[in-house]
């Protein structure tokens, strides 16, 4: 009996290890592989569900900006346009949230939304510790300082003494901080939750500068009752890369977006825009073959159809198209491409291979 005591114990402690090495490994399925699979990523159930859910700002024209009559336009809204379409091959399968800078990153988290397209800078907390993933940027900006032109504020010195209106919770607000702090200006920090309440205090003359992304306050100066009475000062405090951010941990679903984010920039490298996707399907060009689906399996590995990409492009044209309609010349803004230039034209607009 001692012995066969012995003997059963032995082989329960060999069996262990292995039970528990088999109950590791089916764990690790439940979560999104290498590969790009996953019974759980959120693209499954964006697949199921028949649309895909954006978390836009819903108030800076050029970025995202719904109108009277409930249309959404902007360089954001095209970038969740061309992701639906590259999912669903439909531009409209889209629902947009709009959300402010406070509750944007948990309405992601929790699930509300699929996708930020928001005006949202990638920083090295946000990306490591706040648990985001941000895909190809989209918009390289700055922050600046938007003034009135009667006011005799030229440079940040100037503002000794005055008071900023400032959108709490951003990376605006801290670099607004520091920016003062590095030139020793006392100046008043006036912070608001909201967009709205920042622009409409400044408008009243609560506050003798308004801080934000260059862009952003081209676009709000727009919406101002005489914009031409307000001017961005010369000066940039800040590095500010926008774009399209997704929840971490979820590999199969950052794919998509992060391919389909740069497919746009690739096809104006590769003279493809919504006019010609089509005809230049009969195109001997292997590089242009493959990123419009008519050879090899481009969009396998991405669980996507091969012709994904020239979905995207046909829904909104490539990232140039984007651009120019929305802030570009093709906008009442007119903004130069500058570092959003391809980088073939100096800019800092780059695809990897597609292929």
């Amino acid at each position: 009996m001692h012995k066969c005591g012995s003997l059963l114990v032995a082989t329960l402690l060999l069996v262990a290890p292995l039970t528990a090495c088999e109950s590791s490994n089916s764990t690790s399925t439940g979560t999104t592989s290498s590969g790009g699979s996953s019974i759980n990523s959120r693209l499954d159930t964006i697949k199921q569900r028949g649309k895909l859910i954006c978390g836009v700002d819903g108030k800076i024209p050029g970025f995202s900006f719904v109108d009277e009559s409930g249309q959404y336009s902007g360089l954001d809204v095209d970038i969740c346009k061309a992701v639906a379409a590259a999912v669903f091959g439909d531009p409209k399968a889209v629902e947009y949230r709009n959300l402010d800078s406070t509750e944007r990153f948990e309405a992601l988290k929790s699930g509300e939304v699929d996708i930020l397209s928001r005006n949202t800078t990638w920083t090295i907390s946000r990306d490591t510790s706040v648990g985001l993933e941000f895909a190809p940027t989209t918009f390289f900006d700055g922050q600046g300082m938007m003034v009135r032109q009667d006011s005799g504020i030229t440079k940040l010195e100037d503002l000794e003494g005055k008071a900023v209106c400032v959108e709490a919770g951003t990376t605006t607000e801290l670099n607004l901080t520091d920016a003062l702090r590095q030139r020793n200006i006392k100046a008043e920090t006036v912070t608001f939750q909201q967009a709205d309440p920042a622009y409409a205090a400044y408008a009243e003359g609560r506050c003798q500068g308004m801080t934000s992304d260059k862009s952003q306050l081209v676009a709000r100066r727009s919406t101002l009752p005489n914009p031409d009475e307000h001017i961005l000062l010369d000066v940039t405090m800040s590095k500010e890369p926008l774009g399209p951010v997704t929840v971490n941990n979820d590999s199969a679903w950052f794919d998509v977006v992060k391919w389909t984010t740069y497919a746009l920039i690739e096809a104006e490298e590769l003279g493809i825009n919504q006019g010609n996707v089509d005809q230049l399907k009969t195109s001997e060009n292997p590089n242009i073959k493959r990123f419009l689906g008519t050879e090899g399996d481009l969009g396998t590995g991405a669980r996507l159809s091969n012709d994904f990409a020239a979905n995207a492009v046909k829904a909104v044209g490539n990232y140039g198209e984007v651009y120019e309609r929305n802030l570009g010349q093709g906008s009442q803004f007119k903004l130069p491409r500058g570092q959003n230039a391809l980088w073939t034209n100096g800019g800092l607009m780059y695809s990897p291979p597609l292929r």
